[in-house]
């Protein structure tokens, strides 16, 4: 697929808006009648090493930072290292008409699982607004 195709596909902006090369955080979205599920595989994190921010109204900010590895004494000689530190970034923009006050998360088995509630009946953003023959 063209970069070009990518930037007009208009799903792209449910997905992240940055994508990091070799991140094993990769996402699963599912929708229901009443939530949006984001399931986004996080192996060997836990609660404390995962952040997740809404920021800008609308889009989660999550961040996983593996803590630093156990001192290696200097005779251990390493002859491969493909576990890495797997720290991890993702800004997601939420769907519309959603009740960002009630986002829930939790990580089990390497899975971290994100519940959004949809908002069914949203408040309506119109009003009347009275007249009046003076201010």
């Amino acid at each position: 697929m063209a970069s070009d195709t990518i930037l007009l596909d208009p799903f792209r902006r449910f997905f992240f808006r940055e994508w990091p090369t070799g991140s094993t955080a990769l996402m699963d979205w599912l929708e229901t009648p009443n939530s949006h599920i984001f399931k986004i595989n996080v192996p060997g994190f836990d609660k404390n090493d995962i952040k997740i921010q809404l920021e800008e109204g609308n889009v989660l900010h999550i961040r996983g930072e593996l803590g630093k590895e156990e001192s290696i004494p200097k005779e251990v000689i390493w002859h491969l290292a493909e576990r890495g530190k797997g720290d991890f970034s993702r800004d997601l923009v939420l769907p519309e008409k959603v009740k960002t006050d009630q986002i829930k998360a939790q990580v089990e088995n390497g899975v971290l699982t994100i519940v959004v509630p949809r908002d069914i009946n949203p408040k309506s953003k119109s009003r009347n607004i009275a007249v009046s023959s003076k201010l």
